[in-house]
């Protein structure tokens, strides 16, 4: 497994043809046909035009299994991560997070990922990616004379930052489900929000909001797992 993604914005609404369209526009462009696909069971995937679709092409579709983490388990880690990095993007960057996707899946690819030893683009096309970042260290910035280019590169540097906070963050949420947790009166916390649709915070609404705000610290404590915070 390469661990190379793709990030492409989508809505709601579309149906399977419309990710036939986008399947051929930006997977059959660039990697050609595949042998198999492992989906989740989204109504777009067990729509019958898109398995004759794939099966036109000569790929076998596989559906993925509810509560199975060895199937979706990796899908779903990398949404945490694209969703960390977007909700760090809206916020430093501002703008539509649709803005953001073609620089964090160009930082996501080339960073380093532990689990195979090199970054995903490495691992896909058998070499380093020759990234804008190494034409400062030779000048080369000035001939071209282009901010864009710049501008482009220091957000990469400060996507490629917030991955790694993404995934260290995982890595400690993970270890700490292996234990149990308690606190004391007068303990400083953070708040997890729940994504509320509509809600406003910090000028952002939804998924894309920060999830954890404050620290507060406990009042009282009211049981084993539950704690009254001093709220502004």
């Amino acid at each position: 497994m390469t661990k190379s993604a793709h990030f492409l914005p989508v809505k709601t609404t579309n149906t399977a043809e419309d990710y036939a369209k986008l399947y051929v526009q930006e997977i059959v462009r660039l990697h050609g046909v595949l042998i198999s696909i492992i989906s989740n069971r989204g109504a777009q995937f067990i729509a019958q035009f898109w398995k004759s679709f794939q099966r036109g092409l000569g790929s076998k579709v596989n559906l993925s299994t509810a509560f199975h983490p060895q199937t979706d388990g990796q899908a779903e880690r990398t949404i945490q991560t694209l969703e960390d990095m977007l909700r760090a993007c809206v916020i430093d960057f501002k703008g539509s997070w649709d803005d953001h996707l073609p620089l964090i899946e160009f930082a996501y690819n080339n960073s380093y990922h532990s689990s195979i030893q090199m970054a995903p683009y490495e691992a896909l096309y058998g070499r380093r990616c020759r990234s804008p970042i190494g034409w400062f260290e030779v000048g080369e910035a000035q001939l071209i004379g282009l901010d864009l280019v710049h501008q482009a590169m220091e957000k990469v540097k400060v996507i490629q930052e917030r991955l790694k906070t993404a995934q260290s963050r995982q890595k400690s949420y993970t270890n700490v489900r292996r234990r149990a947790l308690e606190f004391e009166i007068n303990d400083w916390v953070y708040l997890k929000v729940s994504p509320m649709k509509g809600v406003m915070r910090f000028g952002k609404k939804g998924k894309l909001s920060p999830r954890y705000i404050g620290p507060y610290r406990i009042a009282k404590r009211i049981g084993n797992v539950a704690y009254e915070l001093e709220l502004p």
